[in-house]
């Protein structure tokens, strides 16, 4: 039963809007839930955790889950279930969107599995829900009992036409300069998520600085709600040290890991001299700490990482030699796979992405279906992670979040550079095969993204290269890392990914592992990061400094032409006849979309170049001169009927068939002969031919 003075809500403007937060009416048995509503759209957000922690683990087993149920836009679920399937790669991005700035919240030795579910209930077709969904998600934590370090905010912001707007529309994003999401808490930065048209630096950093406005409001809220209904919070018991241990192993390790920090080695060298150096302890402690393997091994985790980082802030140097600002030595070969449309192997110190690029129709258009109204893509791109990119044996059944997330953020930083159907007909997909990984394989596939589509022939406005950068800090020092590796992205506090061309940025993202980062080490690592940029571009124009200006004969050949509305339907012929006779006479095929763009495809140029006559001359009309070989399909006592092309034919009259005076045209031609005639008049929307014209007297 539901009880009035169990409900609690708290509200307040944002964006132009009314934000409400509400609990106590919805899912009452979950340790947090909350039902956010902005304008007309309604999204409920629960939270709930296991009771005991999990046995054995080392890491916190937080799931999240995002669902946009069609009902909420009205609309029945499409194919033969009519039900709601798997998650859409939008839902599972949303998802993200909420993990990514709430994980790094937890306390550290937090093992109780929890599970964050978003459902969107309602939606009013303007404001994306997702931001609102992670505002619930970080609500119902706040108030739940579940051990959650401090709220968040979460805003989308849009740039148009040099304004700053809080949570635009959809309609607003399409015209909007930069498109970004933003989390944080209420004194700092916890993720960045984004795409621009070549903003500058300064510009992202005060759309970051507008954002953070709004999201200490949104804060604030939230403590507002918890100061009504909150939970007190579950108790998280701290790790349990063997004091002894710790210092007998810290200091039989300490000298050797020191030496193993300072050697440069690749990353399976290392990681066979951390596993031979775990291995060597373990058996040193084994008669003093029997069973304690697994003890030790976190022991060694924990000092490779403090000496790693407090040599890179003592020294400025890193794991593999560099200074903070090096990026690593890079390979660019072109053409490497002959059969595809373009194509290139880019390799980043032990980081390699196989790209490859893949041109077709207007036909293979991608339709996206959602909560939003249909839309299509020309532009795709896709990433595939596979384990032995990583020199490990896993299972491979299907693209995972990490993919889908890495993908979409090298496709958001490329596609304002590729020009849209109506400028270069084609679709275009790129797939990135990761074939080594050791530090931002996802910017690695933006490089090669925009070296593939500039040797496959695609016009692209200007190259982009993609870096990402990391960050070490202790206390008020810190260290900002160019072109991280691996084991600084595990062992930092940031992972900053910034892409761009030489004019400005085209895309971002952000996560950080500790409670925020200031605004001050986000500009300087923005600098750091386009020095960066500058310097990857320049080895990238080494390599191809302009798009070439054929596409690789393998791609199919396409020609657009324009056709008057009203004509649509004769070149279209009853129930289809007339287009698939052109069609199968000239192996092409053929689409005209609602505003008389039309569309030939085909393998050969020569036929593609016959079939395009073809359909001028149904849609223009012949020309007086223009010469034909067609087929008799039909004689009368005055002349002959023939078949210029499948769909078009021309009168014959009997005087214009010989230089002699015939009494039957059959004494000449039959039907089912093939002759060459000349368009003499056209008129009334007849043809006229001679055959005589072309003979010789």
């Amino acid at each position: 039963m539901l009880y009035e003075d169990s409900v609690f809500s708290v509200e307040t403007q944002l964006g132009g809007k009314t934000l409400k937060l509400e609990t106590g009416r919805y899912a009452r048995q979950a340790n947090g839930a909350v039902m956010a509503t902005y304008g007309e759209t309604m999204v409920l957000v629960t939270a709930v955790c296991a009771k005991e922690p999990k046995e054995d683990i080392d890491f916190f087993p937080l799931t999240v889950e995002y669902r946009e149920k069609p009902s909420a836009a009205g609309k029945i679920p499409g194919g033969f279930l009519k039900r709601e399937g798997k998650p859409s790669d939008k839902e599972i991005l949303s998802a993200r969107l909420i993990d990514r700035p709430i994980r790094p919240l937890f306390p550290d030795n937090f093992r109780n599995e929890t599970q964050i579910v978003a459902n969107v209930f309602s939606y009013d077709m303007e404001v994306d829900p997702d931001v609102i969904g992670a505002i619930a998600a970080s609500a119902a934590l706040h108030i739940s009992n579940i051990p959650f370090l401090e709220p968040i905010g979460e805003v989308r912001v849009g740039k148009i036409n040099g304004q700053l707007i809080i949570n635009p529309t959809q309609k607003q994003i399409e015209e909007c300069d930069l498109e970004l999401v933003v989390a944080g808490t209420e004194t700092s930065i916890m993720m960045v998520e984004g795409e621009a048209n070549e903003v500058s630096e300064a510009e992202l950093l005060e759309a970051l600085q507008f954002a953070h406005v709004e999201i200490k409001k949104i804060v604030q809220l939230q403590k507002e709600l918890r100061e009504k209904c909150g939970k007190p919070k579950m108790e998280v018991k701290p790790a349990e040290i063997n004091e002894e241990l710790l210092k007998d192993v810290t200091d039989y390790a300490t000298p050797k890991i020191s030496e193993l920090v300072a050697t440069v080695l690749g990353k399976e060298e290392r990681n066979l001299a951390n596993a031979n150096l775990a291995k060597e302890v373990i058996e040193h402690f084994s008669e003093k700490y029997p069973e304690s393997e697994k003890a030790i091994k976190t022991i060694l985790h924990d000092l490779e990482k403090d000496i790693m980082r407090k040599r890179i802030l003592e020294t400025g140097l890193r794991l593999d030699g560099r200074k903070t600002n090096e990026i690593r030595p890079i390979k660019i070969e072109l053409d490497v796979l002959p059969r595809v449309h373009g194509s290139v192997l880019f390799t980043r110190g032990e980081t390699q992405s196989l790209t490859s690029l893949t041109l077709g129709s207007t036909r293979d258009v991608q339709i996206i279906d959602g909560l939003d109204e249909e839309y299509q893509k020309s532009f795709i791109l896709h990433y595939n992670f596979p384990p032995f990119s990583v020199g490990e044996v896993g299972r491979m059944t299907g693209i995972g979040r990490r993919e889908i997330g890495h993908g979409n953020l090298a496709e958001r930083s490329l596609k304002r550079m590729v020009p849209p159907v109506e400028k270069f007909p084609y679709v275009v997909r790129l797939t990135s095969d990761i074939l080594e990984s050791n530090g931002s394989s996802s910017m690695a596939t933006v490089c090669a993204g925009s070296l593939a589509l500039m040797a496959g022939g695609v016009p692209v406005k200007d190259a982009v290269a993609g870096i990402a950068m990391g960050l070490i800090t202790e206390g008020d020092k810190y260290s900002i890392l160019s072109d991280i590796l691996g084991n600084e992205d595990h062992l930092g506090d940031m992972d900053f990914k910034v892409a761009g061309t030489s004019k400005g940025i085209t895309g971002f993202q952000m996560d950080i592992k500790i409670q925020g980062i200031s605004f001050e080490i986000l500009s300087k690592a923005l600098e750091q990061a386009r020095q960066g940029r500058m310097h990857i571009l320049g080895i990238m124009k080494d390599a191809i400094a302009e798009p070439r200006k054929t596409i690789s004969k393998y791609a199919p050949a396409i020609s657009v032409i324009k056709v008057p509305v009203e004509a649509i339907g004769a070149i279209i012929g009853p129930g289809g006849k007339n287009i698939q006779a052109i069609q199968r006479l000239y192996k092409t095929e053929i689409s005209i979309d609602e505003v008389g763009n039309c569309y030939i495809i085909g393998q050969d140029q020569d036929l593609l170049d016959k079939c395009t006559k073809h359909l001028k001359l149904t849609v223009e009309g012949p020309t007086v001169g223009d010469v034909y070989e067609g087929k008799i399909i039909k004689i009368i006592d005055s002349g002959a009927f023939v078949e210029l092309l499948p769909g078009i034919d021309a009168y014959l009259h009997i005087s214009q068939v010989s230089h002699k005076r015939l009494s039957k045209v059959t004494d000449e031609i039959k039907e089912g002969d093939v002759v060459k005639v000349r368009i003499e008049k056209y008129e009334n929307g007849k043809i006229y031919v001679s055959r005589k014209a072309l003979l010789n007297k």
